[in-house]
């Protein structure tokens, strides 16, 4: 008698990786037609690589890794470049009169008959992650064969190419979109276009860390760089002056936005794409993962009805993404909020959004001028930089108005001391400020990879001084899905501030700063090291890391 298969959320639950409740919220939120696995991997429940193994213990289908298989270049001419993305297979090895082949869903059976139709061969299916699978069609169909185009092209013209002299379908065109597309596919947050003088080098920054995609010949750099102006709107006789510009594109049915910025360096002009993914779910509070403790206050904070709350740290530390999730928290229709940003990065329905504009006058002071006369209830600066900009958000926040901004300092009690040195009166900062969250993005342990160790005795010394005790942590061995780094995504680290009373007055008297931190400790404050201490202690991350991002 046959057995009875398993339901696949059934197998999850006994392996132990997600919950009942997580399934049934699953359940209850998917799409019509949606599989369960989807569902659970787009909720973060699960990650590619523990759905495979399941699927490979439910189905009795082999699981194949695709990082640094030794693919055979000829098979790819029996299955078409439409046929594999469409249906996401790859052709890996025949045996006699049997292709082996690796699918993304090996239950596929019209896909299977097709390619048994059109090859001949009797098929033996494997099951590959989607990434996998996307990134060997890139590399072996496509980037092949405009790279071999463009390696064809003469020595490096001396005037710039004209756009008529850019089709659609020319070899830079592909080779741009394909960078673009590795990009996205990688979650690249930055592409880097970097000129030598022999070559030219296009890296990616991956979850802050930038690696060497590909290198390419110097006579490329030319319609290279013509190309990527084209696509922005700028001005391609201009290369001796830096230059910004905006890209709108749809990679994979995915709108994508690009800030594009081109500086003139010695061997050329260098240009860096910034990535910012439209579709991006960032915009929930509750996905900022921040610790329960930051939460509740950090939503107490921003319900207020006026008052300043100021979130701090270095470039590229998330602070815009915690901006919007919090004005996301705020939009309702009986509020009226107004943004005044450099550059707008995201579009949000139901808030008016200014972009400064320099040239005509436009910064942020007289913007936000301006917006206080539009009968605000809630402002949102992109970024203090000024004195002024700073007096007038102060004092926006005494009338009645909940401002939020962002400000360039290490920790959060750094902010205080940095607007009073911008020539802020002290008791106006007292009077306005209500709390600030200082923060840091570090790399998360990736899941499938990540082992449990126990920690060295410098970890222990660094966890024993900040009175954590810490049994065991989690490193990341290093596999095909992370790249071989052990990290995969990244985590927010929080310190957040509360301006109550005592710190008030401490502010009004020119206290000094280790005053203001013997307050914010009788507070209960959890510093950043702390915040990010706990996040090792739950496995998110690694001490490295922490102390990486961190200069305690």
């Amino acid at each position: 008698m046959k057995q009875a298969r398993k339901r696949l959320g059934d197998l999850l639950l006994e392996t132990g990786l997600i919950t009942e409740e997580q399934l049934q919220t699953a359940l209850k939120e998917k799409k019509e037609n949606q599989k369960i696995g989807d569902a659970l991997l787009q909720r973060g429940y699960i990650t590619e690589q523990q759905l495979i193994e399941v699927l490979e213990f439910q189905l009795g289908i082999p699981h194949v890794s695709l990082y640094r298989y030794p693919f055979d270049s000829k098979l790819f001419s029996l299955v078409s470049k439409e046929f594999a993305k469409r249906n996401l297979l790859v052709p890996l090895k025949k045996e006699g009169d049997r292709l082996f082949v690796a699918m993304a869903d090996p239950m596929d059976f019209y896909a299977i008959d097709d390619l048994r139709l059109s090859t001949g061969f009797q098929i033996q299916p494997a099951i590959a992650s989607k990434d996998d699978i996307t990134r060997i069609i890139m590399r072996y169909y496509e980037v092949e064969d405009s790279f071999d185009s463009l390696m064809a092209l003469p020595a490096e013209p001396q005037e710039p190419v004209l756009e008529e002299e850019v089709e659609d379908d020319s070899p830079v065109v592909k080779l741009v979109n394909q960078v673009l597309q590795n990009a996205v596919q990688q979650r690249a947050s930055d592409i880097h276009i970097d000129p030598h003088e022999t070559k030219i080098v296009v890296r990616y920054r991956i979850d802050g860390m930038l690696k060497t995609e590909r290198i390419l010949p110097k006579n490329m750099q030319g319609v290279l760089t013509t190309r990527v102006k084209i696509m922005a709107n700028l001005n391609i006789t201009e290369y001796r002056a830096p230059q910004d510009g905006r890209i709108k594109v749809s990679v994979n049915h995915h709108a994508i936005d690009l800030r594009v910025s081109t500086l003139p360096t010695v061997f050329g002009e260098k240009i860096v794409m910034r990535i910012l993914d439209l579709g991006s779910s960032l915009n929930d509070v509750a996905k900022l993962g921040m610790n329960k403790i930051h939460l509740a206050k950090f939503l107490q904070l921003i319900e207020r009805p006026s008052g300043m709350m100021l979130i701090t740290g270095p470039t590229g530390s998330g602070k815009t993404s915690t901006l919007y999730a919090a004005l996301n928290k705020l939009n309702r229709e009986e509020v009226n909020i107004i943004t005044i940003e450099d550059p707008v990065e995201y579009q949000l329905e139901g808030i008016n959004q200014i972009q400064v504009n320099q040239q005509v006058g436009l910064t942020f002071a007289a913007g936000l001028r301006s917006i206080l006369r539009q009968d605000p209830n809630i402002i949102m600066v992109g970024e203090i930089r000024d004195k002024e900009t700073a007096d007038i958000a102060v004092r926006a926040s005494l009338t009645g108005h909940l401002v939020l901004s962002t400000l360039h300092t290490n920790d959060g009690l750094g902010t205080i001391t940095r607007l009073i040195e911008m020539g802020v009166e002290p008791f106006l900062v007292a009077s306005s400020l209500n709390g600030i969250i200082a923060q840091r993005l570090v790399r998360r342990v990736c899941r499938d990879c990540e082992e449990i160790q126990e920690p060295t005795v410098r970890e222990k010394e660094i966890f024993s001084k900040r009175g954590i005790s810490i049994s065991k942590v989690r490193r990341g061995k290093g596999c095909g899905t992370c790249n071989m780094t052990g990290y995969k995504g990244r985590v927010a680290i929080h310190e957040l501030v509360e301006v109550d009373e005592s710190m008030k007055q401490a502010i009004m008297n020119r206290e000094p700063f280790s005053t203001l931190r013997a307050i914010a400790m009788q507070n209960k404050t959890i510093f950043l090291l702390d915040d990010g201490l706990l996040k090792v202690k739950q496995g998110l991350t690694t001490t490295e890391e922490v102390l990486r991002v961190i200069t305690e």
